[in-house]
């Protein structure tokens, strides 16, 4: 199982300059490792056909709506799972809330423990970014909330690698970048990557990629 993490917006409160209003944490989901690698030549090959080059990269914000659409469309014809945490931060609370990396390790592991029935065995994948320390911290602060003392192991890894060359971050990136998109305009295009369903106390989006 590959499990692929990005969000949208900013882990920063709500009335400091430059913050978001919302902030989107979206994991993607391959249970099986020969359809990632099905999924991830399929991006190659439309890296090729579309812009001519190798070195393009997906970013849901860079990118016009055709290409979002089509993107969506090509990389839902193969089998994962998504489940995105949305968080108003108009509506939150309290002092740990107020440092971006207490806030960031909190929205993560609310996303993860709301995973644990479908992960077994996992390598979880983030984007290299940031502080190389901060990075260190959240592997081990994940790892021990998500695995459980005499039970099979949910996490089995968990790594960073650039988002420029790994193909299904970026389609981490296109997904979350959907869900945050249809959260503000309300539009259709969420509907390319899957039906989201209801679940209780968060506003939560939860589907699989269509056939």
């Amino acid at each position: 199982m590959l499990v692929f993490i990005d969000e949208s917006g900013d882990p920063g409160m709500k009335g400091k300059v430059g913050s978001s209003d919302y902030f989107v944490v979206t994991a993607v989901i391959f249970e099986d490792r020969d359809e990632a690698q099905a999924c991830d030549l399929r991006i190659n090959e439309i890296r090729a056909d579309w812009f001519k080059a190798r070195s393009f990269e997906f970013h849901f914000n860079s990118c016009s709506r055709d290409i979002r659409e089509r993107f969506l469309m090509e990389t839902g014809k193969f089998e994962y799972l998504y489940m995105s945490f949305i968080f108003n931060k108009g509506k939150l609370y309290g002092e740990g809330f107020q440092y971006k990396n207490s806030f960031y390790k909190y929205a993560v592991n609310l996303l993860f423990q709301n995973m644990k029935p479908y992960l077994k065995n996992a390598i979880v994948v983030f984007d290299r970014c940031g502080n190389r320390d901060f990075q260190n911290e959240l592997k081990k602060y994940l790892g021990k909330r998500v695995n459980e003392e005499d039970r099979e192991q949910l996490i089995r890894r968990i790594k960073t690698n650039n988002s420029e060359s790994n193909n299904l971050l970026q389609l981490a990136d296109m997904v979350c970048g959907a869900v945050a998109r249809y959260l503000r305009k309300q539009n259709q295009i969420i509907s390319t990557i899957g039906k989201s369903l209801p679940t209780e106390n968060y506003k939560c989006g939860y589907g699989h990629a269509k056939k």
